[in-house]
């Protein structure tokens, strides 16, 4: 005669208190990431985390539930393309509530290391530099059926050169060449044709953007702005002559952690024209001081209509 197991968690908790998120993090899986044009897709070493509300009556989640979501749709992936890492987020949180009759909210996050591919700027060597890139999904149990709001974003690493400590600089080299006898034309057009020293930072610049699911939101325009907002990407593998074009023309583009946040603010309102103005950014960028030992950071987390009417978009 069988006997049926106990569902001990669905039974009633001693405590009875909603929970606002229970399940798994720091689930690691291969993802395939199609591209268009018969190239070859990218493989993504991710990181997840599943999460799904869980009502005061009930005393734990069923947690491998999550698991056969997960399983399920990256198994659907091998033989259907995804070309978006929020798609695949999207669809595992869909499932979560389908599974989970109980919840109201399901949450499915990966983050995971995606490498550039770059040529340095005057030898044009390959090289490859890392970047992070991830995607959230937050699905939620309405009357009309499940609301999907989702979230994509990257960190990419980038120098910077400290604007203040350029323009003390300046003044040092002026004073000195005063001193030779040189005159104050002389010395102001030297000062144009030869970018002053400074000390630099090592920066990490992140945008995020949350919308709804139907909304798009291309992961390599998010990238390609970071990278334009410091005073020079970083590169694998440089020659001298790369090395030399690189520490100059970032000394040629000082910029201060501020500038970097209202520099890739302004470069999302151009380049996003596309989106609600309800949609949410928020962008980070931290420097590591080369002089201090602190990290310096600056942060912006507003409306993308909000941005639009800032910067005079929306006129």
């Amino acid at each position: 005669m069988s006997t049926e197991l106990p569902d001990v968690q669905a039974s009633p908790p001693d405590i009875k208190i909603n929970l606002t998120r229970v399940g798994v993090k720091n689930v690691k899986k291969l993802v395939e990431v199609a591209r268009a044009g018969g190239k070859r897709p990218v493989i993504l070493i991710s990181d997840f985390h599943i999460f799904v509300d869980l009502p005061s009556e009930m005393k734990g989640a069923n947690l491998s539930r999550n698991f056969e979501a997960m399983y399920e749709v990256l198994e659907e992936a091998i033989s259907m393309p995804i070309y978006e890492v929020e798609e695949l987020c999207s669809e595992v949180a869909r499932r979560l509530l389908l599974l989970h009759d109980y919840a109201t909210t399901a949450e499915v996050g990966m983050r995971s290391e995606y490498m550039l591919k770059r040529k340095t700027p005057v030898m044009k060597i390959s090289c490859q530099e890392p970047a992070v890139i991830f995607a959230e999904a937050k699905a939620y149990r309405t009357p009309s059926g499940v609301r999907i709001k989702k979230i994509v974003g990257a960190e990419v690493v980038g120098m910077t050169t400290c604007p203040c400590a350029q323009e003390l600089m300046k003044e040092r080299v002026s004073e000195r060449l005063r001193e030779r006898g040189m005159g104050e034309e002389e010395i102001e057009s030297l000062l144009q044709l030869i970018p002053m020293p400074t000390h630099n930072q090592r920066g990490r610049g992140m945008i995020s953007i949350e919308a709804e699911d139907e909304v798009k939101i291309p992961m390599d325009k998010i990238i390609r702005i970071i990278e334009a907002s410091m005073s020079s990407k970083t590169y694998e593998v440089l020659k001298r002559p790369d090395e030399a074009a690189i520490v100059e023309s970032a000394h040629e583009k000082p910029m201060f952690v501020e500038d970097c946040v209202r520099e890739m603010a302004k470069r999302v309102v151009e380049n996003f024209t596309e989106l609600p103005d309800d949609s949410t950014i928020t962008i980070v960028q931290i420097n590591e001081e080369s002089i201090h030992q602190h990290d310096a950071v600056a942060e912006r987390v507003a409306s993308m209509g909000d941005l639009r009417r800032e910067l005079g978009a929306s006129e």
